[in-house]
């Protein structure tokens, strides 16, 4: 057996070779891993490549909105400051300003069709009430068009009624 022992004792430590060479890999793929990165299909501010997006204008989808006023029949409302919406992944959900809502959301050609809207019934304030009624009326009035400007967005009804956002 001291023949056995004495024999490893002198024999060259390989594992530390191999952490040596483990070492080296290791590190050469952590200098190398962001450019690697870099190379992705992803931009610096998160966005895609490809995506057309040059200035901070906003996407109709994946983004807060905060609902400014909606004008039906040429009278404007200003929205109650917890007015929200969202639409994602065919959804969209939100606040008429006082009851939280969600419907289906049906964007295509630069427009939306909002359906199978649902709502809490929370009594609200008079003003606030009206301002809802008008909001909910507007977006399940049929195909809304969607005009967007910098962090804004009006979307607007064929005869006119609009409803307008800003991006949050």
């Amino acid at each position: 057996m001291d023949g056995h022992r004495s024999r490893h004792r002198n024999r060259p430590r390989r594992t530390g070779e191999r952490r040596t060479g483990s070492t080296l890999r290791l590190a050469a793929v952590l200098a190398f891993a962001p450019l690697a990165v870099a190379c992705g299909d992803e931009q610096a501010d998160g966005r895609r490549a490809g995506s057309g997006a040059v200035g901070a204008e906003p996407s109709l989808t994946g983004v807060p909105w905060k609902v400014d006023g909606v004008t039906v029949d040429g009278t404007t409302r200003r929205a109650p400051e917890d007015a929200r919406l969202r639409i994602e992944n065919g959804k969209a959900a939100g606040s008429y300003g006082c009851n939280a809502f969600s419907a289906k959301a049906d964007v295509q050609d630069g427009g939306v069709r909002f359906s199978d809207a649902r709502a809490t019934r929370m009594a609200c304030g008079t003003r606030t009430m009206d301002f809802e009624r008008a909001l909910a009326g507007v977006l399940a009035d049929g195909a809304l068009t969607s005009e967007i400007k910098a962090d804004t967005q009006t979307l607007g009804t064929a005869d006119g009624d609009r409803v307008r956002l800003t991006g949050e």
